[in-house]
Formats: structure tokens, C-alpha cells, sequence
């Protein structure tokens, strides 16, 4: 019997463009020879499934289910192809729980904390993870410019703390620019991560579950053509990503090494991504951030990791959605 799987994409948030081209990649790879796949979006007017022909059926909430002319139908599973919120911050997986159907995503509780950049960083050094010191920032409270000014060195990165896109983010190279860059970044948000910069190569990783096994994938090295990674680096092709990473093992194993860990420590499920620096003074890792939904556009760079480890992405959509029964 094959089993019904609901491709969910779309979103109420800017990064709704990414999700339609993710959801594209994985709708083509996922094997229709096992799964009948049914793609849903949805956004901001309602949760729809849409035909051949163009017509729109609304999903029923109260299940989580589908009519058409041939009956009801309920799904085995949910792959999440869906960045920014609801698919990514918690809300849709808490949604499935409540249903009991199972998805290709982290729980309800590790993508809420990940999604909030200074909850992962506090969580992750915690655990023992390098990470850099950073001022949480909050709408409703003021904290003193001298007291960010005094606390970190000099250029710090200040970004929206929620969610994964980039836009809103700014690199600060001196004090007096500080206080417009925390404004930019308020217009996005209404809580902003100031972090010091740690000067080193950025490398990202994909790592997910098999068998109840933690597989990290091959290293890619993030080089931006721009002076840091941000929206235009990361979607519109200013910056050079190499797969595999040209590096040492050594640096490599220490980057699996807390890839590994922070899976576990977080207690992720399915394919997360996950982006350190290599700090150029210790040769630790440093970690950036979890993106528990990564990218799955054909040039997204998960999808180019998959190719580099030699498996067809059908091979690996099939090993995420059959982790998700586990």
C-alpha cells in the first residue's frame, strides 16, 4: 500500500518564495512509486490543495484532511517544506502532534528554541558548544548602547533574532553605526541578536537521522562575495559554495564532530543544517545557528551536499520520510 504523504509549503512569512522553490525540488525527488504525494500550501487566505486543472480543495483543520470527488483523504505522514513560520518556528508540528501524524521535521519544542538565534546559542553553550558572545535585545526594553559598546569587540554582526532568511542583518565595524543597524534589524523583528564577529572560514553541514543513526553530510564552505552572508549572498548568487570543503581532517572531524552533538543535544529529527565559523586563533568551530528546515532548491546547499555524498535525492527523501514512522 502506499503510503500518503502531505507536502506542505507556503508560509505567512517573507521566505514563503523559498518555500515554493524547496517544495518544487522535493515534489519532483520523493519516489511516487511508493508515496502519493499531495502538495499544500498555506498561507495567509487558507490551506489548500491544489488540482491539475487549477481548482483549489480547502483542507479540513479539524483532521488534517482532504475531500475530492474519489473520498476522504487522511495522511500517513507530513514532509515540511515550508521556511520561516508556521513550518519552521514549532506551530505546525505542535498542530500535527495534537492530530498524531508523524513528519519529516524536528519536534515542536527543538524548532521553536532554534528558530529564536539567542535561545539556540544559550542551549548550545550549555552544552559545551563554542559559541560568540551576543546581547539579546528586546523591543520592550531598552538596554544602554555603552552597555552592548563595553560588553563586545568590535565588528559585531546585528541581526533579527527569528528565523533563518538574512534580511534585516547588518555588519557593524564601529560604535556610532551601532544604534541604525539595531533600528534596521527592530523593523524585522521585535527581538535583535547583537554578536561579536568571529573572524574565520564559514562552513555549513547537513545532518539527519537513519536507522536511529546520526549521518552528517560533506562540508560545504561558504565564501561570500559580499562582506558577509546575507539575503542577496544566500539567494541571489553572491557567494561561492564549495562541496566538499577543501580542508584539513582534522578541522573536518571537529566539525562533524559538534555537528553530531548538537543534533543530539537538541534532540533534532529529519535533515538539519547547521553553520559554524572556524574561530582563525583556536581552530574551534564556533556555531552560528541550526536551521532545522534547510533549503531544498536545486541550488540550495543541502541538496548539493546529498549529490557530493553520491545519493540521489529520491534516495534520500525516501530515508527522511521513512524516519519519520519511527
Amino acid at each position: 500500500m502506499k503510503k500518503n504523504i502531505a507536502l506542505v509549503t507556503g508560509g505567512f512569512s517573507g521566505e514563503a518564495v523559498i518555500s515554493y522553490k524547496s517544495a518544487k525540488t522535493i515534489d519532483k525527488n520523493l519516489d511516487k512509486e511508493r508515496f502519493n504525494v499531495y502538495k499544500i500550501d498555506i498561507n495567509p487566505s487558507g490551506w489548500f490543495y491544489e488540482l491539475n486543472d487549477g481548482k483549489k480543495i480547502e483542507i479540513n483543520k479539524n483532521d488534517f484532511s482532504l475531500k475530492t470527488n474519489d473520498g476522504t483523504i487522511k495522511f500517513d505522514a507530513v514532509f515540511i517544506g515550508m521556511h520561516g513560520t508556521p513550518g519552521e518556528d514549532g506551530k505546525l508540528q505542535g498542530y500535527f502532534d495534537t492530530l498524531k501524524i508523524p513528519y519529516t521535521s524536528c519536534d515542536a519544542g527543538t524548532s521553536a528554541i532554534t528558530f529564536n538565534k539567542r535561545y539556540t546559542v544559550a542551549v548550545a553553550s550549555m552544552a559545551g558548544i563554542h559559541v560568540s558572545r551576543s546581547f539579546h535585545l528586546f523591543k520592550h526594553t531598552q538596554v544602554p548602547l555603552q552597555q552592548i559598546i563595553d560588553g563586545l569587540s568590535f565588528p559585531v554582526f546585528v541581526k533579527p533574532n527569528n528565523g533563518g532568511s538574512s534580511i534585516g542583518m547588518s555588519k557593524v565595524y564601529e560604535a556610532k553605526e551601532l544604534e541604525a543597524a539595531i533600528q534596521k534589524a527592530f523593523k524585522e523583528d521585535d527581538q535583535v541578536l547583537v554578536e561579536q564577529m568571529i573572524k574565520g572560514r564559514e562552513f555549513t553541514i547537513g545532518v539527519f537521522k537513519t536507522k536511529g543513526n546520526i549521518v552528517t553530510l560533506p562540508i560545504t564552505e561558504v565564501i561570500s562575495k559580499k562582506d558577509f552572508f546575507d539575503y542577496e549572498a544566500k539567494y541571489e548568487g553572491a557567494s561561492t559554495e564549495v562541496t566538499p570543503a577543501e580542508l584539513d581532517e582534522a578541522s573536518a572531524d571537529k566539525i562533524r564532530d559538534a555537528a553530531k552533538k548538537i543534533y543530539s543535544v537538541f534532540n533534532c529529527r529529519g535533515v538539519v543544517r547547521i553553520d559554524f565559523i572556524l574561530d582563525n586563533d583556536s581552530g574551534y568551530p564556533f556555531m552560528l545557528e541550526i536551521n532545522t528546515i534547510p533549503g531544498q532548491s536545486e541550488a540550495s546547499i543541502v541538496p548539493q551536499q546529498v549529490k557530493a555524498m553520491g545519493w540521489s535525492l529520491k534516495e534520500f527523501y525516501t530515508k527522511l520520510v521513512e524516519e519519520c514512522f519511527n
